[in-house]
């Protein structure tokens, strides 16, 4: 039981491309750029290697660019 409910809180943490978009209020297609320029780091599953981005990185990333552009 503790096991199936660690990997749900373990997903929930993970975002796909298009979840970090919406939360960035940018397209797709940028967080795929920022991921490829190493500005957001990015996990690969599966054979498609499927971009999945960690809720805590999005937000210090949300973070770090309101303190930036003050």
């Amino acid at each position: 039981m503790k096991a199936k409910m660690k990997l749900e809180s373990m997903d929930s943490e993970m975002l796909t491309t298009s979840e970090a978009a919406r939360l960035l209020r940018v397209h797709p297609n940028t967080i795929r750029q920022w991921s490829n320029k190493r500005l957001l780091h990015a996990y690969r599953l599966g054979p498609r290697g499927d971009r999945r981005f960690k809720r805590k990185d999005i937000e210090l990333f949300i973070t770090l660019d309101k303190l930036l552009t003050r």
